[in-house]
C-alpha cells in the first residue's frame, strides 16, 4: 500500500482526497494536516516510527506557512520524501517554483481523480509526474536560464519566491504591515521586497502593480 499525507487547510478538500484515495485500492491515508506546522510534525512523528509516508500531497496556499516554504523544509529534513504539491493556481504561477524547490510533481486541484491517482503512483515510484502544461513550462524556465526566453515571458517570474509572494499580496490590495503580519516579515524587510518587485516589473507604485498583475495573470 501507498502511503500518504494530505497537508490541506480545507476540510472539504481532505474529505475529497480521502475520498480519492479510498478508491484506488492501492493507496492509504496515513496522516492529515491542516497546517504546515502540522505537516512538519506528523512526518517528524512518522520518522520516529520508522515509517515515512510514501507521498506527501502539500496545498500551497495555507496559514502560518504557505506550502512551498513547508516543501523547501521537508526536502531539507528529508530529500528523499516525495512531495506532490496541490494547487488551484495556474500552472504558469508555481509549477516551476515547485519543482525547482525538490517537488515530485506539480498538480492542479481540478484534475480528476484518476490523474492524481497516477501522480501518487509515479511519485510514490521515484519519478516525476508532470503534464504536458507543466512540462512546456519547464522548458521555457531552463531557456530562460539560458538566455533565451520568450521576448514576451511577464517579467514577474523573474521573482524569487518571498518576492512573488509579496507581489501577490501587493497586487490585492494588502498593505505593507498586513503583509508583514501574514508572513511573518518586519514592516522594514516587506518594503524592502516591494521595492525589488516595483523594480523587476518596471512599475512606479502599487497602482501600476496591481494593472499589471491584472493584464499579465500574476495573480491568477
Amino acid at each position: 500500500m501507498i502511503q500518504v499525507l494530505i497537508c490541506d487547510d480545507h476540510q472539504i478538500v481532505r474529505q475529497g482526497i480521502k475520498q480519492v484515495l479510498a478508491d484506488a485500492g492501492d493507496v492509504e491515508l496515513v496522516g492529515e494536516a491542516a497546517s504546515g506546522p502540522q505537516a512538519m510534525a506528523l512526518v517528524r512523528a512518522a520518522e520516529a516510527r520508522g515509517r515515512l509516508p510514501d507521498v506527501v500531497l502539500m496545498d500551497i496556499a495555507m496559514p502560518q506557512r504557505d506550502g512551498l516554504e513547508v516543501l523547501k523544509q521537508l526536502k531539507a529534513e528529508f530529500p528523499r520524501l516525495p512531495v506532490l504539491v496541490l494547487s488551484t493556481y495556474p500552472d504558469r504561477q508555481y509549477a516551476v517554483r515547485s519543482l525547482k524547490l525538490g517537488a515530485a510533481g506539480y498538480l492542479n486541484k481540478s484534475a480528476d481523480s484518476e490523474q492524481m491517482i497516477e501522480a501518487i503512483r509515479r511519485v510514490a515510484g521515484g519519478q516525476l509526474f508532470i503534464t504536458p502544461g507543466v512540462a512546456e513550462q519547464l522548458a521555457n524556465a531552463v531557456g530562460a536560464g539560458r538566455g533565451i526566453s520568450k521576448p514576451d515571458a511577464p517579467l514577474h517570474e523573474r521573482l524569487s519566491h518571498r518576492e512573488y509572494q509579496v507581489f501577490r499580496l501587493l497586487a490585492t490590495g494588502h498593505s505593507v504591515g498586513e503583509i508583514a503580519q501574514s508572513l511573518s516579515l518586519s514592516p522594514n524587510t516587506v518594503s524592502t521586497y516591494r521595492a525589488r518587485i516595483l523594480e523587476k516589473t518596471g512599475v512606479r507604485n502599487d497602482v501600476e502593480l496591481a494593472l499589471y498583475a491584472v493584464r499579465e495573470g500574476g495573480i491568477g
